[in-house]
């Protein structure tokens, strides 16, 4: 009988080298400001999170929001060392938030808001300016894919299935990174010796 004998110890790295990759592509996706989550139901009440990185070497002193005009802000979340000043139209409508403060280099803070999202499906896009201590502002108002992308949250029926809006189960991440882990652990682990 022919076995097939594959060089485990060259399969290690290679395992190990997709799984960093996994766990850093993501983080290259959200290097700019992003509000989570990424997908919500219709007519929910949704806590979300504007979170902004600081990826110069300069401090972010400002950073500021346009609220889309689908969605009804309701309230803030502290943030320490921050001052927040809510803006809004003569309808007494909240149309944006700026907040002040310091933000190291390397570093990054959330705002977190509370809103009520639209009745019907639609795509909710969050215009962000962060303006740093050597006067540079940062604009991310562009489409997706471009170097200062706008975040985007999309508004869709509640499932039926227990999926969230944005379509896999929740579970679905867990099952795989499980799953490679135990392929890791199956690849590197030294044959039996044969008797």
């Amino acid at each position: 009988m022919m076995t097939l004998s594959f060089p485990r110890r060259r399969l290690a790295p290679v395992l190990l080298a997709i799984a960093a990759a996994s766990l850093v592509i993501p983080a290259i996706g959200y290097a700019h400001a992003v509000v989570f989550p990424k997908a919500s139901t219709t007519g929910a009440y949704e806590r979300y999170v504007l979170r902004v990185p600081n990826e110069k070497t300069s401090a972010t002193t400002r950073v500021e929001i346009h609220f889309p005009v689908d969605v009804r802000v309701t309230g803030f979340e502290d943030v320490p060392g921050w001052q927040l000043e809510v803006q809004t139209d003569s309808a007494k409508r909240v149309v944006g938030a700026v907040w002040t403060g310091t933000l190291a280099p390397q570093r990054f803070v959330e705002f977190p808001f509370m809103a009520a999202n639209p009745k019907s499906a639609t795509t909710l896009v969050w215009p962000a300016f962060q303006t740093y201590a050597d006067g540079e502002r940062v604009e991310w108002t562009g489409a997706e894919g471009t170097k200062t992308p706008a975040s985007a949250t999309t508004i869709a029926a509640a499932p039926s299935s227990g999926a969230p809006a944005g379509g896999a189960p929740m579970w679905v991440p867990w099952a795989a990174l499980g799953l490679a882990i135990v392929s890791f652990g199956l690849a590197i682990r030294r044959p039996e010796p044969r008797v």
